[in-house]
């Protein structure tokens, strides 16, 4: 996966591709303005093309006087339960053990829990000249269906996943499904993804657009597709009070810009932190053009687009330069997973009185006895149900916090289960039980403290770094409230920074979330702890659920979309490479 951003030390590592706007639209309300603005414009989450090859053995014999001719349909799972058909194999003649040559190309979402259904079918001869698009699927006969999430191929070392067909026989009076058979799925990532070319960008007497200091520029990049719009596929970090910027490394691959003379939209905006940024000049140019520049060593004017004459554009002095070009194959965050490297889910929750009386319907953590998940619930399963696929022993450290146990003082950070010894719960059901027997075992009290949960989780981390372990630690933090301790929370934060350690926060209700905000660095201000350091990366992302849950993009893709990023910021800026 090959990405383009910058982020000072993020801007070293490339990451992953973008996903266009057909295929998720992004509503408003992101906490971040950046963000907002370049969301708003199509720029999604990190992906990856994946190539799947599937073969099958012992499939049930439906033929009478030969075996099987087995074709495979793939289809995706929807949000909502339903199928949506991927592709389908050819067919394979008399076969009981086929090995399809037709591969399927998936879009990996890291993202995203992508669920792969396939259904494998014997075809009647009297329909062996007809194309396999054509065929319908209720005049043949059924082998068997198999399902896996795509995440589950990726993760494994071989990324080869065994499943069982499952089926009914004909000839059996039970009505549950048997085994029919055991398909293979083998995934192997397009060297698109991997292909990576790193730029170093400057620009030169740009316009100053504030009033009392000057421009804070970023830039913004963006492709051209077919239709004719223009897609975001990459944003740099912003810089603060200059004219004469140099942006960090940016990262592109050929799968984001579609090839190496595809034209690129290069835009360079002022940074305003209501969202409005001001366009200081833009330019078009494809990698092709920007080698060019880097090779002569020259810039390009940019222009700006006038509203005088519809189409005419006004030559700037101000000039775009390329100060590195280079291709290279970067190792992405699937290399990494394949060679042994796991994500270690965690998770806190606020258990302060702002939440309001557990037992009544009005409070946050209200559980409805029909079953409906509260908001707290909400996030837990979204972002859990992905990345549990990452985690190999699917043991999860959980911890309360605000809260009044039984015959005890405030604790700003309880284990969830009840346990003076160990954190752990077993899998996201166990955090969802451990959850509720806390609610009826604790007092909710305050104030809310994040510092305490952060410095855990952290030593935790630090701990598996020093034996050696290849783990990388997220911790969800679920809360209601603006937090009290906000220069303690980013001393912990700035510490934390050097672990392998990525903090997502999932804001629940109506509070005032500002500070939240400021813990979260994609505004291009990196947080600086009470000593003066600064953090080495930025390693928060937060979002307020209310901004999402019933917008198209969900609570999971908010959260989860710069993960692979800071992972791989994390590795890289350490030399730390796939090895198996």
């Amino acid at each position: 996966m090959g990405n383009c951003w910058s982020d000072e030390a993020g801007g070293r590592s490339a990451v992953g591709g973008t996903g266009s706007a057909q295929n998720y639209r992004q509503p408003e309300g992101l906490n971040d303005a950046v963000d907002f603005f370049l969301k708003s414009r199509g720029y999604n989450g990190l992906f990856s093309q994946i190539e799947l090859s599937l073969s099958a053995s012992n499939l049930r014999d439906g033929d009478v006087l030969s075996k099987s001719d087995p074709m495979t349909v793939i289809y995706m799972k929807r949000r909502d339960e339903t199928l949506e058909e991927l592709d389908r194999t050819e067919v394979v003649l008399n076969s009981l053990n086929p090995t399809w040559i037709r591969k399927v190309n998936v879009t990996y979402h890291f993202e995203v829990m992508q669920t792969i259904v396939f259904r494998v079918y014997d075809i009647d001869p009297q329909f062996h000249n007809v194309d396999v698009k054509m065929l319908k699927l209720d005049e043949q006969q059924f082998l068997g269906e198999a399902s896996c999430t795509l995440s589950e191929v990726v993760n494994k070392s071989s990324r080869l996943l065994t499943l069982d067909l499952m089926g009914h026989e004909e000839s059996s009076k039970s009505t549950l499904p048997q085994s029919t058979g055991q398909i293979r799925v083998h995934a192997e990532e397009s060297l698109n993804s991997k292909t990576t070319t790193e730029l170093i960008i400057r620009c030169t007497d740009l316009d100053s657009k504030d009033l009392f200091s000057k421009s804070d520029p970023f830039l913004a990049i963006s492709k051209i597709v077919q239709s004719g719009i223009s897609v975001l596929i990459c944003k740099t970090e912003v810089i603060k009070n200059d004219l004469n910027p140099v942006w960090s490394p940016v990262f592109l691959t050929i799968q984001q810009v579609g090839s190496k003379d595809s034209p690129l939209i290069i835009e360079c905006f002022n940074f305003n932190s209501n969202g409005k940024h001001d366009l200081l000049g833009k330019t078009e140019k494809s990698l092709l053009d920007l080698e060019k520049l880097y090779s002569g060593g020259i810039g390009e004017n940019l222009v700006l687009p006038t509203a005088v004459a519809h189409g005419y554009s006004k030559v700037l002095k101000s000039q775009l330069f390329v100060d590195k070009f280079s291709e290279s194959i970067q190792f992405t965050f699937l290399d990494y997973l394949s060679a042994g490297h796991e994500l270690n889910f965690m998770v806190a929750i606020d258990f302060t009185a702002s939440n309001g009386n557990p037992r009544l319907p009005d409070s946050l953590h209200y559980i409805d006895p029909p079953g409906r998940p509260n908001a707290y619930q909400k996030a837990i399963l979204e972002v859990g149900g992905v990345l549990q696929f990452y985690d190999s022993d699917k043991r999860f450290p959980a911890w309360g916090f605000g809260a009044r146990p039984i015959d005890g003082p405030v604790s700003h950070c309880f284990n969830l289960n009840g346990s003076s010894n160990y954190c752990e719960v077993e899998g996201i059901q166990g955090i969802m039980m451990a959850y509720a027997s806390a609610l009826m075992n604790v007092s909710l009290a305050g104030p809310t403290l994040f510092g305490p949960v952060i410095t855990t989780a952290a030593s935790i981390a630090s701990q598996s770094l020093a034996d050696g372990r290849r783990k990388y630690y997220v911790l969800l933090i679920v809360t209601d409230g603006v937090i009290t301790d906000l220069q303690e929370t980013k001393d912990a934060i700035v510490k934390a920074s050097d672990l392998p350690l990525s903090i997502l926060i999932v804001g629940v209700g109506g509070a005032d979330f500002k500070d939240m905000e400021v813990l979260d660095a994609d505004k291009g201000d990196r947080l600086e702890s009470s000593t003066g350091r600064v953090a080495s990366r930025d390693i928060v992302q937060f979002v307020p659920f209310r901004d999402v849950q019933n917008g198209e993009i969900y609570v999971v893709q908010s959260l989860l979309a710069e993960l692979p990023t800071q992972f791989l910021t994390y590795m890289r800026a350490r030399g730390i490479q796939p090895t198996r």
